[in-house]
């Protein structure tokens, strides 16, 4: 799977948008991961609003490397190993994703179209799999 250039435009465009409210839309994301999934909570440990900042850098990064995948793919191998660490199970990736397109639709209103929504979840799904490809190589 790969990702359009337009698909990484919408993506960058988009978060663009979003970074003015970082500390905002990392709290959307945590109450709204925490609904969906309240035994996901008990990973976290500490400060939430250093989580947030961490949060916000990370997906920072990654939407900004989109256009670059070979430099972005040991960045994600790297962090998906550390999150094995903190528990993280393959089954937590649809949630987190859940969670960003929640985030993302109520930070973005009515600018999170179908079609931008779309290029989030292949762009996740691009993500979720290469982070759980060298988190849990023997379930790949």
């Amino acid at each position: 799977m790969s990702l359009t250039q337009q698909q990484i435009h919408l993506i960058q465009s988009s978060f663009a948008k979003v970074k003015p409210s970082a500390m905002q839309a990392a709290e959307i994301f945590y109450d709204t991961l925490f609904e969906y999934d309240p035994s996901l909570e008990s990973i976290f440990h500490g400060d939430m609003k250093s989580q947030g900042e961490k949060l916000m850098r990370t997906l920072d990064t990654a939407v900004s490397s989109l256009s670059n995948l070979d430099a972005l793919l040991p960045v994600l191998e790297a962090l998906a190993v550390r999150h094995v660490q903190y528990q993280v199970q393959p089954k937590d990736y649809t949630t987190v994703g859940n969670a960003l397109l929640a985030t993302l639709s109520k930070g973005l209103g009515d600018e999170f179209t179908p079609v931008v929504r779309q290029a989030w979840v292949d762009g996740f799904r691009l993500i979720a799999k290469v982070m759980k490809s060298a988190a849990y190589p023997d379930a790949a």
